[in-house]
C-alpha cells in the first residue's frame, strides 16, 4: 500500500498513475473536501470562487488531454489591466505606458536606455533594474514584489522567473508610450477555464477513481514501523510514503527528526494568502478578467473575475471579484476580516469599480500556504531537508512538496514524476503498463 499525503493536484496526480499500474493507493486529504489550492468554495446565492487566481495556459499536451477529459471549458484571450496611481495601463505596462504623464514616461525610457549592462545577477532586484531601468522597476516589478512576495526584490534569487516577463525592445517600449497597443504582449496566448464547477473541476478525471480519504490529517509518522496517527484516532501502516504536503508541516509530524533538519525546516519561508471575494448585482463589474494593483496604500495585490471566468460561477446577471493579499514572516498582515474587507470595498469606489449599493456578498478567507518564497537561504535548507527526507524513503511532489514555484501543470507533472521516477524502481511493475504510463 502506498500512502500519499494530500489530495491536491500533485497527490492526486500521484495516486491516478500509481493506480494506472494497478499499484494499491490512499490519499489523505486533512480538509473536508479534495483539490488543495486548486478547491474553491461558494458564497451567497450561486456566487462560486477558486482559492486565488486559476487560469490554464499549459502547453504540455498530456496534462492538456487530461484536463479535457475532465470537462468541457471555455478559452479566453488573456488580457488583463494594471492600476497606477488612479490610471489603467494595459498589461503588461512596460509595453503599454501611453496613459502616464509625459514626465514618467520620459524617466522610464531615459532610465530604460541607461539600464546597467549586468550579465550574472546577485539578486531579483537587480535583475529588474537591468531589465527595465531603475524608475520602472522601482515603481512597477518591484513595488508588487513586496506586496505579492512580501519581501522586497533585492531579497530574492531569480531561479524562479523563467518566462514570467515580457522584455520589450525599445521599439516596443517607445510606441507603447504613444499609442494603445493593439497587440497582447503577455507571455500566454491563450487561457483556458472549466465551463462548471471551477478550476477543480480540470481534475475531475484523475479523482474519479483515486481512493480519496477525506477529513484525514496526519499528526505522527514514525518512520521505524512506517506508520502514520491521524488527528481522528485512526492510524494505519504504509509500504511507501509520498508526501504534497508543506515540508515544514512534513517534518513537524515525523518522529525523532533531527534538529539541525527541525530548524532548516523552519527557515523554509512561504507567503499566506488572504482573500476578499465580493458578488455584485450587476453583470459588468470587472474591466477585464485579471488585474495588479501597484499603489502602496491599497492592500491587495491583484484582483480577477470568476465571473468573467465562466458565467456559471456567478447568478445570471450578476458578476464576482476576487482580491488576494500577502503576508508573511517577513511582512506580517497589516489588516484582516471586515477591517479588510471594508478597506477595499472603500478603496474599490476610489478605482470607480463600483459603488457599495452595488455589493450582494463578501466574504473573507485565509490561505496558510500561497506561494514559495526564494529567499538565499532556500536552497540551503531545502537540500537539508530533503537529504533528510531521502535517507528515510520519503517521497514528495507539488509546490510544497519539492518547494517550488510550480504552476498547476507542472504540479501534476510532479505526482507523475515521483511514479515514474521513483516509486517504479521500488516495485515490480510490468514494462508493458510502465510503457502505457508513458505513452
Amino acid at each position: 500500500m502506498v500512502t500519499i499525503l494530500g489530495a491536491g493536484i500533485s497527490g492526486i496526480s500521484a495516486g491516478y498513475h500509481l493506480s494506472l499500474l494497478n499499484k494499491e493507493n490512499i490519499i489523505c486529504e486533512s480538509r473536508s473536501s479534495w483539490g488543495g489550492l486548486l478547491d474553491n468554495f461558494t458564497i451567497g446565492d450561486g456566487f462560486l470562487f477558486d482559492y486565488f487566481v486559476h487560469l490554464s495556459f499549459t502547453q504540455n499536451e498530456y496534462v492538456k488531454e487530461l484536463f479535457s477529459q475532465s470537462t468541457p471549458y471555455i478559452k479566453h484571450y488573456p488580457e488583463s489591466v494594471n492600476y497606477y496611481k488612479g490610471l489603467w495601463l494595459k498589461h503588461p505596462a512596460q509595453n503599454n505606458l501611453a496613459p502616464l504623464s509625459s514626465d514618467e514616461k520620459v524617466k522610464i525610457i531615459l532610465d530604460f536606455l541607461k539600464r546597467p549592462d549586468i550579465q550574472e545577477y546577485n539578486n531579483y532586484g537587480e535583475w529588474l533594474v537591468a531589465q527595465f531601468g531603475e524608475y520602472f522597476a522601482t515603481h512597477f516589478p518591484m513595488q508588487y514584489t513586496l506586496k505579492y512576495w512580501t519581501t522586497e526584490a533585492y531579497n530574492l534569487t531569480t531561479d524562479w522567473v523563467g518566462n514570467r516577463f515580457s522584455l520589450p525592445p525599445i521599439e516596443d517600449l517607445l510606441k507603447g508610450a504613444f499609442e494603445e497597443q493593439k497587440e497582447n504582449f503577455y507571455y500566454a496566448k491563450e487561457m483556458r477555464y472549466p465551463e462548471k464547477g471551477g478550476y477543480k473541476s480540470f481534475l475531475n478525471y484523475m479523482a474519479k477513481d483515486v481512493n480519496i480519504q477525506l477529513n484525514k490529517k496526519a499528526t505522527l509518522i514514525d518512520l521505524k514501523s512506517k506508520k502514520i496517527e491521524f488527528s481522528d484516532g485512526s492510524s494505519s501502516y504504509y509500504e511507501k510514503l509520498i508526501s504534497s504536503i508543506p515540508l515544514p508541516e512534513l517534518i513537524n509530524i515525523i518522529k525523532d527528526v533531527p534538529e539541525k533538519v527541525k530548524v532548516a525546516a523552519s527557515k523554509l519561508h512561504a507567503t499566506s494568502g488572504q482573500l476578499v471575494s465580493l458578488g455584485f448585482n450587476r453583470p459588468d463589474i470587472s474591466p477585464k478578467l485579471w488585474f495588479y494593483i501597484y499603489d502602496e496604500d491599497i492592500e491587495p495585490a491583484r484582483a480577477f473575475s470568476p465571473s468573467i471566468k465562466s458565467p456559471n460561477n456567478a447568478p445570471q446577471n450578476k458578476s464576482s471579484l476576487q482580491f488576494e493579499t500577502y503576508y508573511s514572516k517577513l511582512r506580517p498582515k497589516r489588516m484582516s476580516g471586515d477591517n479588510l474587507i471594508e478597506h477595499i470595498i472603500e478603496k474599490g469606489e476610489i478605482m470607480k469599480l463600483w459603488s457599495k449599493n452595488d455589493i450582494e456578498v463578501s466574504d473573507y478567507r485565509e490561505v496558510a500556504y500561497a506561494n514559495v518564497i526564494f529567499d538565499f537561504e532556500r536552497s540551503k535548507n531545502l537540500a537539508i531537508v530533503n537529504s533528510f527526507l531521502k535517507e528515510k524513503e520519503i517521497y514528495t511532489c507539488g509546490r510544497f512538496g519539492e518547494w517550488e514555484y510550480f504552476w498547476s501543470d507542472q504540479s501534476l507533472m510532479s505526482g507523475k514524476n515521483i511514479i515514474d521516477k521513483i516509486i517504479l524502481r521500488d516495485f515490480d511493475i510490468p514494462r508493458n503498463l510502465h510503457h502505457d504510463l508513458n505513452k
